[in-house]
């Protein structure tokens, strides 16, 4: 059966803390567990190959949704299966589940050369049954995708779930719009298709099993689903959602920001950088290389983000006024432009 949503308050020191590290350094590990056995197709494929594929070796030989089926292997929908999908869809692969995509632009002809189902429509989506459905939409467009989901047309007990880089946002658009039944879990990959270009490693991944239940298949499925990004080399990371949207406005959303402030500079190289100076021209082109959408939605959709600008803006009028206010009129004139004091 499953278990009711839940709304758990932040403790006082959390909204008292002022100063935000690296959140995924501090939160509590997930806790070790048992993983789901790999499918018997997949072991077989594995000491026959003789080592696990990296992200670029192309996922021509993944289980098709029938084999998968059989195997006992996750059928994991994606909606939304741009550049992110894609991405998501070849780890997913490569543990040894079946995919099956639908999107608003035509990939057909990128699911046929990968082996992935792409269907025309959600509707035919959600007909051909898949255990989990994972949405990979924009920000800003997941309000319109998610409630466009024909969510009727899925098994009860379907576990839904989510990559946004805000979290607060969807969990509680999936609690308002999904039947009680229905599982979700709410996710945050801390990388992408350019950092996580050659294997998942170590990099965190963030999730929030937000309404899951406690036992049967919709559990068992849920453990099924998160071990594809341990078996990755994810570092597995549990949080609530508010705790999520907090750290992660004071760490990925100042990072944007100021990515973005030193855009509008025109920097350039030059033929004296220092190391300092080379991080800040790759932090600007790593931040241009997101569209303004995804900073905004990173604005838009975090009830931190806005306390953030606040404290950034006071902290630079902060330093102006230490600069300032040691800075005297008279003695600027005689060091610089030497004239006598009277």
């Amino acid at each position: 059966m499953a278990s009711s949503p839940r709304h758990s308050t932040l403790h006082p020191t959390l909204l008292l803390r002022r100063h935000y590290p690296n959140f995924c350094a501090l939160a509590p590990l997930r806790p070790t567990r048992q993983l789901p056995s790999l499918p018997q197709q997949q072991l077989q494929q594995k000491q026959h190959v003789g080592h696990d594929p990296s992200p670029s070796e192309p996922t021509t030989a993944a289980a098709s949704p029938a084999t998968a089926a059989a195997a006992g292997a996750l059928r994991v929908g994606i909606v939304g299966f741009g550049n992110f999908g894609q991405f998501i869809a070849g780890g997913i692969q490569r543990q040894g589940h079946a995919v099956l995509a639908t999107s608003r632009s035509d990939y057909s002809g990128y699911c046929a050369r990968h082996g992935i189902r792409f269907f025309a429509t959600a509707d035919e989506l959600c007909e051909a049954g898949p255990d989990v459905l994972l949405v990979c939409s924009s920000i800003l467009s997941t309000e319109a995708v998610v409630r466009a989901i024909p969510f009727r047309k899925l098994r009860p007990g379907t576990l839904v779930a989510d990559v946004l880089s805000v979290k607060q946002f969807p969990r509680n658009l999936l609690l308002e719009i999904l039947p009680p039944g229905f599982g979700i879990v709410c996710t945050h990959p801390m990388f992408g298709p350019e950092s996580g270009k050659h294997g998942w490693s170590g990099l965190p991944f963030v999730y929030d099993k937000v309404r899951v239940a406690k036992e049967g298949d919709q559990a068992a499925k849920c453990e099924q689903f998160l071990s594809i990004f341990e078996r990755e080399g994810c570092r597995m990371v549990e949080m609530l959602c508010e705790e999520h949207d907090r750290y992660a406005a004071g760490s990925q959303f100042i990072t944007h920001t100021i990515g973005r402030i030193l855009s509008q500079l025109n920097l350039e190289s030059t033929p004296i950088n220092t190391k300092g100076y080379e991080t800040l021209l790759q932090l600007t082109k790593n931040t241009i290389s997101d569209s303004f959408d995804l900073y905004y939605g990173l604005f838009m959709y975090n009830v931190n983000a806005t306390e953030q600008i606040d404290n950034l803006d006071r902290a630079f009028e902060k330093v102006k006024q230490m600069l300032y206010g040691r800075l005297h009129n008279v003695l600027r004139k005689q060091i610089v432009e030497r004239v006598p004091i009277p």
